[in-house]
């Protein structure tokens, strides 16, 4: 097993790179990410917020857990009524 020796995101690519001691490399396109999982402003707001603040959590968070139900749980959304 690798060995996880950097984790940042690339403001350029729009994208949060993970680097192993073994020279290989995960690159993880959180536009695309945003675009299938986020719902709404607030959802997509909690994802920036890891992708600047957490890249690590972020990423384990698409990799290894369910970004969806995240999502759900750590946002409310209620729409204004007409």
């Amino acid at each position: 097993m690798s060995k996880l020796i950097s984790c940042q995101f690339n403001i350029d690519t729009a994208c949060v790179e993970l680097v192993f001691d073994d020279g290989s490399q995960i690159s993880i396109d959180c536009t695309a990410v945003e675009n299938e999982v986020a719902d709404n402003r607030f959802q997509r707001s909690e994802l920036d917020y890891l992708i600047y603040n957490d890249p690590l959590a972020y990423a384990d968070l698409v990799l290894n857990g369910d970004p969806e139900t995240y999502l759900k749980a750590v946002t409310e959304y209620n729409p204004l009524d007409s």
